[in-house]
This record gives C-alpha cells, sequence and structure tokens, in this order.
C-alpha cells in the first residue's frame, strides 16, 4: 500500500495541515509511554519510511534524522510511570497523544491517529488500525516517538545501571524479569502491572 497517498487523499479533500499520531511504550514493564505528532511537509517522501516496529535498529537514526528534516512540525508527548498507575494505560496513552497535539507549533486541522480517537481534542481525526502501514504521517510518528523513549530509557540506565534499561528499554524480558525479582521494583516501574505486581520479591 501506498502510504502517501492515504494523506494526500486528505489534502485533496482540503485540509492542509495533518497531523500523523503514535505512541511508544505501552506494551514495557518500565518507563513512560512517549507519543508523537508529525505534521509532513507537503508532497515530500521519505526513503525506506515504515513503522517503527520494522525498522532495524541500526536505521533508526537516519531514518528519525530524514522525518526531522521533512517535517513541518514535530510534538511531543508523554505519560509518565505514575500517571500509567493511576489512570490506567490506555488513558495515560491517550493524554500522551493529546499533549504532543498541544505541543505542535502549527495547529493542525486533521488528526490521523494510529488506532485510537481523543475524545477530549476537538479537531477532526481518523483512526485507522495498523495506522504506521496506511498513513505516512503516522509511520513518521512512530520513528520520533521510539526514537525520543529508547533515548529516555537510556538515560534512566545511567540512574538505574542495575536493571540495563538501555538494553530491554523496560519491556520484560528474561533479563529485565530476573533483575526485578532481584532488586525489586524502581521508581520508573509500572506498579500496577500485572508482572511487575507479581513478581517474587526479595523482601
Amino acid at each position: 500500500m501506498d502510504i502517501y497517498r492515504h494523506d494526500e487523499s486528505l489534502r485533496k479533500k482540503g485540509f492542509s495541515i495533518i497531523a500523523g499520531i503514535d505512541e511508544a511504550g505501552r506494551g514495557p514493564l518500565a518507563g513512560p509511554v512517549v507519543a508523537a505528532a508529525v505534521i509532513l511537509k507537503d508532497g515530500t517522501t521519505i526513503d525506506r519510511l515504515r513503522d517503527s516496529k520494522k525498522v532495524p535498529e541500526k536505521e533508526l537514526a537516519g531514518l528519525y534524522e530524514r522525518v526531522q528534516s521533512s517535517s513541518l512540525d514535530i510534538g511531543i508527548g508523554i505519560g509518565g510511570p505514575e500517571e500509567i498507575d493511576r489512570l490506567n494505560i490506555l488513558k495515560a496513552t491517550m493524554l500522551a497523544m493529546q499533549r504532543a497535539v498541544e505541543n505542535l507549533s502549527s495547529p493542525p486541522d486533521f488528526l490521523v491517529i494510529d488506532a485510537i480517537r481523543l475524545l477530549n481534542v476537538p479537531i477532526k481525526q481518523i483512526s485507522p488500525v495498523k495506522g504506521e502501514s496506511v498513513s505516512a504521517s503516522i509511520a513518521a510518528a512512530s520513528i520520533v516517538a521510539k526514537v525520543t523513549r529508547d533515548k529516555i530509557m537510556s538515560d534512566y540506565h545511567l540512574q538505574y545501571p542495575e536493571y540495563n534499561f538501555s538494553r530491554h528499554k523496560g519491556y520484560s524480558t528474561k533479563e529485565h524479569l530476573d533483575m526485578i525479582r532481584l532488586y525489586g521494583p524502581c521508581p520508573i516501574h509500572r506498579k500496577s502491572f500485572f508482572r511487575v505486581m507479581t513478581l517474587e520479591l526479595p523482601f
């Protein structure tokens, strides 16, 4: 599928500032959920742009730079671990997406959001399933969200090196689960997540 055709069809309907929105980090046991809102330049194409989950790590930095240079505007929104525990992961994700839109310098007139509808954002929007494979704007947002979150988790590695967040980024790998069993959860762990709550801790 031509992911550029989808957004172009919206422009032909009169929407000139289209923001694609996606998130990274709904599934991990630690760290924030990060959302990105990306407004691509009209008519732009980005070599090998696709869903961030399909991009090898060695390609991410270069693709991220190409998205940056091809965008009119980028907004980032974050839902922290404490908000995830207090609200639940879906509501924290929606909050992060809303913040990403609010952090755009150029107010969009249409939102294309990966599988989620933002009820508190009064902007026309659609929510295609597997949106990263449908819309170039969403695919670009998925790249920005992932690279941004990976950087945050690498920074947390310096603060909590015993968990090795720079390697697994908070996901439930065997190494990560073993470290939680050994040390217990740290302040950025999602205490409401079942796998964190039910691990046998040493105290």
